[in-house]
C-alpha cells in the first residue's frame, strides 16, 4: 500500500507488521495525478485530508487499489460516488477526534472572548509596558448564548463542556432538527435563520457537502448579534471567507476564531491582518494521542478488509467487495 504522509512511529510500525509499504518520502500532499498513479500501483491507499482523492483515481483501466483508508473522519476530498462505482471501498476514523476537537472550540472561544492572541503577539513583539487596569479588556464567555450548527458527536462534545464549565446556553440547529425540541438542556430551532439572531458564539460543526459550502456567508453574518463571535472547527468552505472579513471589517460581528480554512494552507490575508481573528493551522486533532488513535482505527479498517472481513468504519454507499 501507498501512505500518503508521516505517520505517528507506532502506526507506521504496525502498518509495516501488516502490510508491504510504501511511504511517500517528501510527506507533502500528492498532486492528483501521482495519486491516480497510486491508485493503479497499489492494491490500498492510505491517505489524508490533504489528498484530492477525486473520481479520475477511480476511472479508467488499470486501477488495482481496492481500499482508500482516509485517516480522518470527513471525506469530501474523496469522490465517494466515483469509488463505489470502480467497486473500492472507503473507510474514514469516527469516534476518536472528538474530545479533542471540542477542546480546541472551547480553546478558540475562550481566545477570542479574552483577546489572548492579541496579547501573546504583544508580548512577544516586546510592547507590553506592564500591568494597568484597562489593559487588552475582553468579554467574559460565562452566560453567554451558545449556538451549534451540527449536533453530531463533536456538537455534542462542545454543548457539554459549555454548559457544565460555562454555563451557558445551548441552542442548536441541525439538518435534521425537529421544528421545536429540547433535550439534554438543548433548544433546538427550525433553522439556521431562526438560530443566527440568538446566539451570542456560533460554532460551526457541520459536515462538508455540495449544500454546506459558504453556509456561513454575506446574509448569515449579516443575522448575527453584532457582538458574537464566529468559531470554525469543521471545514473551510462552511464558511465565506471573503464575506467574514467583510462583516469584521464592518464591525457586524465581534470576532472569529478558526481552525480551518477555504484553501488550505493559503489563509484569506484579510484574515490575518486583524486582531479581533484567532488563527490556528488545523490543529483539531493535533495531540498525539489522538492522531495515534486514528492511525490505529485506519490500520484496523485495512486488516480487516484484507482479511475478508467488512471494515468496521467503512462508509455507507461504498463498495463492498473483498
Amino acid at each position: 500500500m501507498l501512505v500518503t504522509r508521516r505517520l505517528p512511529a507506532a502506526v507506521e510500525t504496525a502498518l509495516r507488521e501488516s502490510f508491504e509499504v510504501t511511504q511517500e518520502p517528501s510527506d507533502r500532499p500528492l498532486t492528483e495525478r501521482e495519486l491516480a498513479a497510486a491508485m493503479r500501483d497499489h492494491d490500498a491507499l492510505l491517505c489524508t485530508v490533504t489528498d484530492r482523492v477525486m473520481a479520475p483515481c477511480f476511472e479508467g483501466p488499470g486501477v488495482r487499489a481496492r481500499i482508500v483508508a482516509n485517516f480522518g473522519v470527513g471525506v469530501n476530498h474523496i469522490a465517494l460516488d466515483a469509488a463505489a462505482r470502480a467497486g473500492v471501498v472507503v473507510t474514514n476514523t469516527p469516534d476518536v477526534l472528538t474530545d479533542d476537537t471540542a477542546d480546541l472550540a472551547i480553546l478558540l472561544m475562550l481566545a477570542v472572548h479574552r483577546r489572548a492572541g492579541e496579547g501573546e503577539r504583544a508580548l512577544r513583539a516586546g510592547t507590553w509596558t506592564g500591568w494597568r487596569p484597562t489593559h487588552l479588556l475582553g468579554r467574559r464567555l460565562t452566560g453567554r448564548t451558545l449556538g451549534i450548527v451540527g449536533f453530531g458527536r463533536i456538537g455534542r462534545a462542545v454543548a457539554e463542556r459549555a454548559q457544565r464549565a460555562f454555563a451557558m446556553p445551548v441552542v442548536a440547529w441541525t439538518r435534521t432538527s425537529p421544528p421545536e425540541s429540547e433535550r439534554d438542556g438543548v433548544r433546538f430551532v427550525a433553522s439556521l435563520d431562526a438560530l443566527l439572531p440568538e446566539v451570542d458564539v456560533l460554532s460551526l460543526h457541520c459536515p462538508a457537502t455540495p449544500e454546506t459550502r459558504h453556509l456561513i456567508g454575506a446574509r448569515e453574518l449579516a443575522r448575527m448579534r453584532p457582538g458574537a463571535v464566529l468559531i470554525n472547527t469543521a471545514r473551510g468552505d462552511v464558511v465565506d471567507e471573503q464575506a467574514l472579513v467583510d462583516a469584521l471589517r464592518a464591525g457586524r460581528i465581534a470576532g472569529a476564531g478558526l481552525d480551518v480554512y477555504e484553501e488550505e494552507p493559503v489563509v484569506h490575508p484579510g484574515l490575518v491582518d486583524r486582531d479581533d481573528v484567532v488563527l490556528l493551522p488545523h490543529l483539531g486533532s493535533a495531540t498525539r494521542e489522538t492522531r495515534e488513535a486514528m492511525g490505529m482505527r485506519a490500520v484496523e479498517n485495512l486488516r480487516a478488509f484484507f482479511r475478508g472481513d467488512a471494515p468496521p468504519d467503512r462508509l455507507l454507499g461504498a463498495a463492498t467487495r473483498p
